[in-house]
């Protein structure tokens, strides 16, 4: 990746960053909601229990998300940004492009996804 391409990447890496942050925040404030309301019935107690679940759930992709990003931002500044983590290899950039936080090439994913790290 030339220059350009790079300051691109940490720019869109920074902008989704900011995006899930705030996506955190808001789950977290629909939690804090969930925990103030009044429960009058069995019903309403068990949606408000799968509710809680889906925030938390959706909270841990989002935590999962950030550091995808900031483990991206990282390889940036160390100059290793778009380079497979497991076999070196360059990331293809329409990779890149849809999801710019890889760590690994679409065979290398397969790999790991299938056997584990």
């Amino acid at each position: 990746m030339d220059a350009q391409q790079l300051a691109a990447a940490k720019e869109e890496l920074e902008r989704l960053r900011r995006e899930v942050l705030r996506e955190v925040q808001a789950t977290g404030e629909a939690s804090r909601q969930l925990d103030t309301e009044d429960v009058p019935d069995i019903g309403d107690m068990s949606t408000r229990s799968y509710d809680r679940d889906l925030l938390y759930n959706l909270s841990e992709v989002q935590r999962q998300k950030i550091r995808d990003i900031d483990a991206a931002l990282e390889l940036l500044a160390q100059g290793d940004y778009g380079v497979c983590v497991r076999c070196g290899e360059e990331i293809a950039p329409k990779r890149m492009e849809v999801r710019p936080f890889s760590r690994y090439c679409i065979e290398c994913k397969t790999e790991v996804e299938r056997f584990g790290e």
